[in-house]
Order: C-alpha cells, then structure tokens, then sequence
C-alpha cells in the first residue's frame, strides 16, 4: 500500500484500556499525515452456545467495551480526525479483526503488542500472528515499551526485505507531525561482499532522498556486527521510537516476522512499530 494516498480509512482495533491512548496517538498521526479517518473497532467473543446474531446480549450499554470505545472517539475527535466507531461479534479475535478489514474497506490497520514471552510455533501471539497473515491490508503492530513521551528521534533499520519501505514511509509520516528527526541504520555482518555493500548503500541513498523530500530531517549510518538484532537494540536506546519491516527467516521458518525483528520488538528500549505490507501471493 502507497500510504501517501487521500481519503484512505485506518482500522484501530481497542480492547486494553491500559494502552489505547498510547495506541490512539500513533493512529492519530499516521490518520492526519495521510489524511486518513479512522474506524474504531471493537471485537466482542461470542460463544459456541450463543448466536452471533444475539451477541449485543453480552454488552451493557454503560459497560466498559462502550467505555472504551467512546473515550477513543473523543480523543480522535479532539484532534479533528473523522472518526467512527464499530462493535463485531465473532468467535474469537482475530477472525472479527480480519472480517472487519473487508467489510469498512480499510487500506491499514494498527493493532497494539504487550510483547509477552514467545512461546512454541507462536510468534507475536496467537491472534496477531493470524492478523499478519490473513489481513488484506497493511499492518502496523505496536509495542508500547514506555510510557508517553515526546518524538524526537525515530530510529527506522533498514534491510532488502519486502516491509522496508513501508516503515521508511510511516517513519516519514510520525516525524512530520512531530518535526522528528530519522535514523536510518543498517547493520551488516562482519563478512560482505562488496556486492552486497553497494547495494546497500543504494538502498539507503534512496530513503535518505525520499525522506528529504518530504522535510524531513534524516541521517544514515551502517555498522558491521555479527550480531544483527543485538546492535539494532543497542541504538534504540538512543530513539524515541523505533519504526522496521517484518522480515522473513525461511530456516527458523519465522514467514511472518523474522527472527530480528520479533527481537527487537521484544527487546528495545523504545516504543516498536513493526510494518507489514499488503501480503502478496508469493508471500504466503
């Protein structure tokens, strides 16, 4: 997805009360940088025994989920965002998640993480691994690693990989808003080929040009370190916000992160925005 097109519509998923101001910020500017409304979305489970049909019978009208959502609208609203809200009924999460990016049309979604231990053949966690797979749409996922502060730096790895550019633009976009400034960082290994170097360098020579011409202020800089993931979590101490593409590690079988970046998104000291792109056919 262009994320630089108009009138496109942002899907914010909400349940957890702890974090979705937080959430609702970053939705907030990426809807106003791109002119965007959002579309609140709030799932309720239904189970086997009750008819989806009859699910509005498991919500009081003053109930939290009716609290949740109305407090998101008003800070959307607060910051002249066209905005609504939605309540779905499914079985479980993700399934109302993904069924929902079809039915409002929705060009993103941003969902957040609580980034809890990984466990076997689950990545990011049961449901965001479903959204990351199945979702027409593109995807941000955020970890809220600290608590609100001002965006100043925003600290944007760069790899050859399919989601790249995708985080290089939402980088764009949040440091607009925040008159930030951009990092691009990429870490190769201690042994690569001149090939491979200069192939890099392009690649960064294009985001620092792209950034540029967008005002935004940037800096490029890459490191050698056998240690991809460790070095990349080192220099997020230095940033507000660390912005990077899902990646692919087909020998650990991680299709729908990659290695490094579930490892960053774990362990950085900044908040972590992970980016997804429309899935492709050859993706899946």
């Amino acid at each position: 997805m262009d994320i630089t097109q108009q009138n496109e519509t942002l899907l914010v998923p909400v349940a957890n009360p702890e974090t979705v101001e937080r959430l609702l910020d970053t939705a907030i500017d990426i809807a106003r940088g791109q002119s965007m409304r959002i579309v609140l979305l709030h799932v309720v489970e239904v189970p086997p025994q009750i008819p989806l049909s009859s699910g509005d019978s498991l919500i009081d009208d003053d109930g939290e989920e009716v609290r949740l959502l109305n407090e998101a609208v008003e800070q959307a609203t607060d910051a002249d965002i066209p905005v609504e809200s939605r309540m779905r009924y499914a079985r479980d999460v993700a399934t109302g998640i993904v069924g929902a990016v079809d039915v409002h049309d929705a060009d993103a979604m941003i969902v957040g993480w609580r980034g809890r231990p990984r466990r076997r053949d689950i990545i990011l966690g049961s449901f965001l691994d479903r959204i990351l797979g199945e979702a027409s749409c593109s995807v941000f996922v955020k970890r809220i690693r600290t608590r609100s502060r001002a965006i100043d730096s925003i600290l944007v790895p760069i790899a050859d990989g399919p989601h790249c550019e995708l985080a290089v633009k939402l980088a764009g976009t949040i440091a607009a808003q925040h008159n930030a400034s951009v990092r691009l960082f990429h870490v190769t290994h201690l042994e690569v080929d001149d090939s491979t170097q200069a192939d890099t360098s392009t690649l960064l020579q294009d985001y620092e040009s792209f950034l540029a011409e967008k005002d935004v202020s940037v800096e490029t800089s890459t490191i050698q370190n056998e240690h991809v993931a460790g070095a990349i979590t080192d220099e997020t101490t230095n940033h507000d916000l660390t912005i990077l593409g899902t990646t692919r590690d087909p020998f650990l079988k991680r299709k729908l992160v990659g290695s490094v970046a579930e490892g960053v998104g774990r362990a950085a000291a900044s908040s972590v925005i992970l980016t997804r792109s429309i899935p492709k056919d050859e993706d899946v």
